[in-house]
């Protein structure tokens, strides 16, 4: 079950679950670790923390989208090798 903190204000076990139950509808497949309710007179503000999703970098290297080079011969490998390598983080 995911944490519920509440700011500002109380809730009922009622209403922080009705919140939860809420959360799963909106977002079916992710799992959420924790709930941020800040309550603000008859308004509350939600923030979701979601877990982390594993992901497979994928990359298109000499005309195929791969994610490891493991299932490429010598030739396709060195193709890679002499590739220009373009830094995208400048």
């Amino acid at each position: 079950m995911a944490e519920v903190i509440v700011l500002n204000g109380r809730l009922s076990e009622e209403e922080k679950n009705a919140y939860l139950k809420r959360a799963k509808e909106l977002y079916p497949g992710k799992e959420l670790e924790r709930l941020e309710i800040n309550v603000d007179g008859d308004y509350v503000d939600l923030t979701y923390h979601f877990k982390g999703q594993p992901f497979e970098r994928i990359r298109r290297i000499t005309g195929y989208l791969v994610g490891t080079l493991d299932r490429f011969n010598d030739a396709k490998r060195a193709e890679e090798h002499d590739r220009v390598k373009h830094d995208e983080r400048k």
